[in-house]
């Protein structure tokens, strides 16, 4: 496989992974938003804005062994001093059921 090919692999993985979460959030009640065309968006922005009726979170969703972007820490950084709950989400937090336990506490 090229390197391209793998890319866009784990694009489509990851979008995969993300559509999961979507959907437990959506049969859970939560509203979100995912930009899907990132085009003249801020690089870096959270992948996931998740509303329930006890709280509001942000997350970025990686796939295992993916680390964020410079942009993305920045971000994530910027984001928790301001008190915003943001996290990384992966494949292995779906698996543990920490993503459910967390959407839970929001719903």
């Amino acid at each position: 496989m090229t390197a391209a090919a793998a890319r866009g692999q784990r694009k489509r993985d990851e979008e995969i992974f993300m559509g999961l979460v979507i959907e437990m959030a959506t049969w859970l009640g939560i509203k979100h938003q995912h930009q899907r065309i990132s085009v003249g968006s801020v690089p870096g922005w959270p992948d996931l804005a998740l509303c329930g009726k006890r709280g509001f979170v942000l997350r970025e969703c990686k796939l295992d062994g993916e680390d964020p972007t410079p942009e993305q820490a920045e971000w994530g950084a910027w984001l928790t001093r301001a008190g915003v709950d943001w996290a990384v989400w992966r494949p292995a937090d779906l698996a543990s059921g920490q993503i459910y336990a967390e959407l839970r506490r929001i719903r």
